[in-house]
């Protein structure tokens, strides 16, 4: 009998090709343990809430209103709900045509729009146009649209930083494009070597590759580190060049936990850069509600600017949006908060403003603590973590160990952090979901368990590394170096 059109062998070949490692193996393991009544951490992915992350109050108490508008009539609902949070909730309402209950415009409201567009013009001193910013449930899915539209066929190539959050070659493997991988180095802090980028472009045009567009995420994910304003001129210099997208990631610019480098977004670093490059290089630019100190990874809202696109490219991708009608539009609600939070004078401004300083301070503290419990344990080196959620250690193994894991058939990284989940209920992402340099092993966590916790998380984490590395060591021992 001929296989039915949903049957394994008839599906999708790009489909069964995928791979995404945050919700991997490991992470279905630690889902099962779970399940037998084992504690669990999941450090797997960067989920705030899920760890203890307690919501900001004021953006809760706008979207609780929007949900309710019935409270808006109640004569008690100032008793509730501070006057701040009750005129917002009535400003976005007006926006809608029926509430949260009713489809928006394709590209997401026109006044969270145009709010968005504000704060990018003060955040980088440059105009931004509302046309050209289009809201998306969570990041994650403009990156995905951005990617179908541009890739063609398996012969259009994009240039993807290695380690990388694998959202990138799940998508590129699903539309049927080739990731064509350059390599951070670790032992200058993750930083980017351009002769790295024009290693990897030469090498996929020899194959028949055309490469369309870059990827950069900054601050790094998995990897933590801050770009400088010289990387990024460096590389809007390159992407110019060698005619390439740009496609910046930038989620995490909220989370810095260091003063030297702070965010600067690629477009302030182009327009700065002035013409030619400046009117010419092609951006996209994202950013979401789900991380920084906000982490409403739930809430499903983020959204892309579009920078040097042409009309026609821009009503193309106008099209691919309204294939989906619309956006969710409490997501939309949170990023007008998150673009125009309580200001001062506003009487909740400094409740949010208490609330949003304690998770960034405490995230700072967490992320040295983390960096320092990894480089206390055997055979373990960790670069800080400058920015993001994430910290990536190298865990270097002794050959018994890789063979251990040869004859399990697993991964070496792999089969280390299936040992760590057993031992200790910690759930992380070994490094090679990441991609990462032949015979060099890492793992990704989070540093997003609470700040409690931390220190007995990472002594659960050096009583199994350095009892794991005992083991597996031979009788001359296993250099650091």
């Amino acid at each position: 009998m001929a296989p039915r059109p949903l049957d394994y062998e008839s599906i999708n070949e790009n489909v069964k090709k995928t791979q995404y490692a945050v919700r991997g193996e490991l992470y279905l393991r630690a889902s099962e343990l779970q399940k037998e009544g084992k504690k669990i951490i999941f450090t797997n992915v960067g989920n705030p809430h899920a760890l203890g992350q307690k919501p900001l109050t004021f953006p809760r108490q706008v979207i609780a209103l929007c949900q309710a508008p019935f409270l808006l009539d109640d004569p008690n609902v100032g008793l509730l709900f501070p006057a701040d949070a009750i005129a917002r909730a009535k400003h976005y309402l007006s926006m809608t045509t029926g509430g949260l209950g009713a489809y928006s415009d394709s590209r997401g409201l026109i006044g969270i729009r145009k709010e968005i567009a504000e704060f990018i013009e003060r955040r980088d001193g440059y105009p931004s146009d509302p046309e050209l910013v289009f809201l998306t449930d969570g990041a994650s899915k403009g990156v995905m649209q951005m990617l179908n539209t541009i890739i063609g066929s398996n012969k259009d190539g994009i240039l993807v930083p290695v380690p990388q959050y694998p959202l990138y070659s799940a998508a590129i493997t699903l539309y049927g494009g080739s990731l064509v991988p350059y390599f951070l180095e670790e032992e200058a802090n993750w930083g980017l070597d351009v002769n790295n980028l024009r290693q990897a472009i030469a090498g996929a045009r020899s194959r028949g590759i055309t490469v369309k567009a870059m990827v950069i995420i900054n601050p790094g994910n998995p990897t933590g580190q801050c770009l400088s304003r010289a990387n990024i001129q460096e590389l809007l210099q390159f992407c110019y060049q060698e005619n390439l997208a740009l496609f910046a990631d930038e989620v995490y610019q909220q989370n810095i936990y260091q003063d030297e480098r702070p965010f600067i977004s690629a477009k302030k670093v182009l327009l700065d850069m002035g013409p030619p490059i400046s009117k010419e290089l092609q951006l996209i630019s994202f950013h979401t509600v789900s991380k920084g100190y906000w982490g409403e990874c739930g809430q499903r809202g983020g959204y892309f600017e579009m920078t040097n696109l042409s009309p026609q490219a821009v009503e193309e991708i106008y099209k691919v949006s309204s294939i989906s009608l619309s956006m969710n539009i409490s997501g939309q609600i949170f990023l007008g908060l998150m673009v125009n939070p309580p200001k001062p004078g506003d009487i909740s401004y400094l409740k949010f403003s208490m609330e949003s300083k304690a998770v960034l301070e405490s995230l700072r503290r967490r992320a040295q603590i983390m960096t320092d419990g990894f480089n206390s344990c055997r055979n373990v080196v960790c670069n800080f973590t400058e920015g993001a959620m994430y910290s990536f250690p190298q865990i270097r193994l002794p050959p018994r160990a890789i063979e251990a894991a040869k004859k399990a058939g697993k991964v070496p990284d792999v089969f280390y952090c299936l040992k760590l989940l057993e031992a200790t209920g910690i759930s992380t992402v070994p490094g090679s979901g990441f991609g990462q340099k032949e015979g060099v092993f890492h793992l990704r966590t989070t540093i997003l368990p609470a700040e409690e916790d931390m220190p007995a998380i990472m002594a659960s984490f050096k009583k199994f590394n350095d009892g794991f590395m005992e083991q597996y060591e031979d009788y001359r021992g296993y250099s650091r170096m």
